[in-house]
């Protein structure tokens, strides 16, 4: 009996264990297909997939998504090629660069040229190349090259004393991306017209100077001098816009020469929170501008002193060249008197995100290095009114003086819209150009302030607003509103203007107290959109405010007055 039942439990157990152990094959098997589908699956998965997982704040610095291809073919075939590619791309090199080498030459020095250069034995590397669809009528190709060479360049400088120094530039190392355009496509072998061919981005350029048989820093600032010549040739030779065109078949490619296409304003408003690179003060702060970096179409602003809020209020003009590439910079420095000004921040806005025609008014966060994305650290912001007009825009703005003329630049139709005529000396009529004065009453209405921070220990504040004019210094001031947040005051305020174009609006929130005043933030308003809209109302943020908000209307009433100019 006893054998009977252990033998009925041995084959039931025997049973269960080859049960458990297919179930878990089965199990196992189920889950290595899972496994397979889904590694097929990120196998076929795009970038693009990949992003519309994942925002890009969650890749780590290191992750890039590269749509370049690798030119290993190519690398082989220009090494055995190198030889008499470099001795026909040094000829060319030399030949177009001398002329701007001459033109960029430092004043201290009586004349700069090459009297060697050669591109060496070592060819550059292609690292990938990638096909740019930009809706044209041709073929676009980036090409991204690194060269560490052995090139032999010697510059012959001659200075004012006649002194005559040989400087060899040795070191080279050289990233950067290459655009070739293939435009118009035709009907006929190879199928397109002209190559064109730019230095699309300039990633690295590093190299080194040496006097031969002598010390290159025995002239003070004689090495910064040739090291800025040398970088501003090679910005105006050949990096992007700047395009050399190569024809191919027999025709006019004028269209694809480089061309100004229109001018951006930019009117420096203000910058706020600037870090403070002063031990003892402040700092004093000043801004470069700049589309390409030349240092002919850099813009300067002054330099404020003692103050990390700085207002400029100041107006420049560039010429745009590409709008779909091109971008503003902007750099803030500390003035740091006979030392090297030392950097602040920078911002960059690219002209493509502009509304040709429109003002676009912005506040752009200042940081360390434009290459680097991720920089947390507070620098600042500046702020900029911003207004791109291709040439023969017409648009919707009226000139506020001229009716039936379309406004497509503020400055320009209101500095020079006006024309007069004078007699010349030899009877001849002669335009003589005159300058608009803009001259007019600006009403501001204080209508009320919501949410304002509170000054007084028990929660409350009593706010009143003061009002300025910045280059007249005219001011008024609102009532007191005791022991409220968000006053209503709904007063209006007038202010006779001489120039509109250059002056602004210092709008401050005070806290009232038996012995004096308490600040609560402020707004800075240029007169740029009341030129254009005649009339607006607004909510504006208080800067130097925990909260707070203040509700204005502006309305304009011009009297332009009309002036010769010299």
């Amino acid at each position: 009996m006893g054998f009977v039942l252990g033998l009925v439990m041995g084959v039931i157990v025997g049973l269960a264990l080859i049960v458990g152990f297919v179930r878990s094959e089965n199990s196992r098997s189920k889950r290595r297909s899972e496994l397979a589908t889904t590694v097929a699956a990120f196998a076929r998965m795009t970038v693009g997939d990949s992003r519309k997982l994942l925002s890009p704040e969650h890749y780590p610095s290191w992750v890039v998504f590269s749509q370049q291809q690798k030119l290993t073919w190519l690398n082989l075939q220009l090494e055995k090629i190198w030889p008499y590619v470099s001795e026909a791309a040094s000829e060319l090199i030399k030949t177009n660069v001398d002329p701007i080498l001459e033109q960029y030459r430092p004043v201290l020095l009586a004349s700069l040229s090459f009297s060697k250069f050669t591109l060496g034995t070592v060819a550059p590397q292609f690292t990938g190349v990638s096909i740019i669809e930009d809706g044209s009528e041709g073929i676009t190709m980036e090409l991204e090259m690194q060269w560490d060479g052995n090139p032999s360049i010697i510059l012959d400088i001659k200075t004012y004393l006649g002194v005559a120094l040989p400087v060899q530039v040795k070191n080279i190392g050289f990233t950067g991306l290459f655009r070739l355009i293939f435009r118009p496509l035709v009907d006929e072998f190879p199928c397109f017209g002209a190559v064109c061919y730019s230095l699309r981005k300039k990633k690295k350029l590093d190299f080194t100077l040496k006097v031969i048989g002598g010390d290159i820093s025995t002239i003070p600032g004689l090495s910064d001098a040739i090291d800025g010549t040398i970088r501003d040739a090679i910005e105006d030779s050949i990096t992007w816009p700047v395009r050399k065109i190569v024809p191919i078949l027999p025709g006019d490619y004028s269209d694809l020469e480089l061309k100004p296409i229109g001018i951006l304003e930019v009117k420096l408003v203000q910058a706020k929170e600037l870090t403070n690179k002063d031990l003892i003060g402040k700092s004093d702060p000043f801004a470069k501008l700049y589309i390409r970096p030349l240092r002919n179409r850099m813009k300067k602003s002054r330099t404020i002193n003692n103050q990390l809020n700085p207002v400029w209020n100041e107006h420049f003009e560039f010429i745009v060249e590409d709008a779909s590439t091109q971008h503003l910079t902007v750099k803030i420095y500390d003035e740091e008197g006979v030392q090297s000004a030392e950097l602040i921040g920078c911002a960059q806005i690219y002209l493509k995100d502009l509304e040709p025609g429109k003002v676009k008014d912005v506040w752009l966060k200042l940081v360390k290095d434009l290459e680097i994305q991720r920089d947390n650290k507070n620098r600042g912001h500046v702020h900029l009114e911003l207004l791109y007009c291709p040439f023969g825009m017409k648009n919707g703005f009226t000139n506020p003086f001229a009716k039936n003329f379309s406004m497509t630049s503020l400055e320009k139709v209101l500095k020079n819209g006006a024309e007069g005529k004078e007699v010349a000396e030899n009877g001849d009529e002669v335009k003589k150009r005159k300058e608009v004065i803009i001259r007019g009453v600006l009403s501001v209405t204080v209508i009320s302030a919501e949410d304002l921070a509170p000054t007084d220990l028990m929660g409350k504040a009593d706010p009143f607003v003061v009002l300025t004019m910045k280059k007249t210094e005219a001011k008024n001031k609102t009532r007191v509103v005791n022991e409220n947040l968000n006053p209503v005051w709904n007063q209006t305020f007038d202010f006779v203007v001489e120039d509109g174009l250059h002056d602004m609006l210092i709008v401050e929130v005070w806290d009232h107290d038996t012995f004096g005043k308490d600040y609560m933030g402020r707004c800075i308003l240029t007169l740029t959109r009341v030129l254009l809209e005649s009339e607006y109302k607004e909510s504006f943020e208080l800067e130097g405010a925990k909260s707070g908000k203040l509700n204005l209307h502006l309305k304009w009433t011009a009297q332009p007055i009309f002036r010769d100019r010299d």
